[in-house]
């Protein structure tokens, strides 16, 4: 069994081109909450790797952007951002490195698809950035990161899916005084079929609530609402 976990790891460092010195963060990283929790205290779960690979994955294509589009204004920049960290995006990056069949899941979660599930791979994608982050540096990460971005992006259809959160921010972003902040408000259910509810919060006040299978789609439909109740055509 250690034997075979090994040689999957290894055939996973293989596939993202980069050899961890620190083996227990490329492991925290592909570890589902359902697999944590069946393994009690001895495993801990991607979720704080995914926090904080989805700032170093901002970071870098921001920087990216900034670097490749300098005939592009700020709110421009920011649809083409949003298009390519969005959960869609994500889990076609993930795709592309077989993400999937090597995420440790529970068995409720192995058992309902979770290999397949959308918002599992885009979340062991950004988990994974961070491992290579926090083992190498930034610089590591950002060479694994680039691998993903299309090197023919078109800024006219950078943004083909609904991105309630940047026609929010858009809005928002016209008053500088004002800032924008969502907050995981409650999460139900088993592993393999969880509810996530985020509240979406302009300065102190509540403007919107959303539920969703992952915490990025619960955020969108918190927006969503947040521009309903505000007026606007989301």
């Amino acid at each position: 069994m250690m034997e075979n976990f090994e040689r999957n790891l290894e055939a996973f460092e293989n596939k993202i081109s980069y050899s961890f010195k620190n083996k227990e963060l490329i492991i925290e990283a592909l570890s589902h909450s359902s697999y944590a929790n069946e393994k009690r205290k001895t495993r801990r779960s991607n979720e704080r790797l995914e926090f904080l690979g989805d700032s170093v994955l901002s970071i870098v294509v921001s920087q990216y952007l900034f670097e490749h589009f300098t005939h592009l204004p700020e709110g421009e920049l920011t649809k083409i951002r949003a298009s390519l960290v969005c959960e869609k995006s994500l889990h076609d990056f993930a795709k592309q490195i077989d993400l999937g069949q090597f995420i440790l899941l529970g068995k409720g979660e192995e058992n309902t698809g979770g290999r397949q599930r959308v918002s599992i791979l885009a979340d062991a994608f950004e988990a994974v950035i961070a491992a290579v982050y926090l083992d190498g540096g930034l610089e590591a990460a950002r060479n694994h990161i680039l691998r993903f971005i299309p090197k023919d992006i078109d800024s006219r259809k950078a943004v083909s899916f609904s991105d309630h959160k940047t026609i929010l921010q858009e809005i928002i972003q016209k008053n500088p005084e004002e800032k924008i902040e969502y907050r995981l408000a409650g999460q139900s259910g088993p592993d393999h079929n969880k509810a996530f509810e985020v509240k979406v919060y302009l300065n102190s006040n509540v403007i919107g609530t959303g539920v969703g299978r992952s915490k990025k789609e619960a955020e969108q439909m918190a927006a969503k609402e947040a521009l309903e109740l505000m007026g606007y055509e989301s």
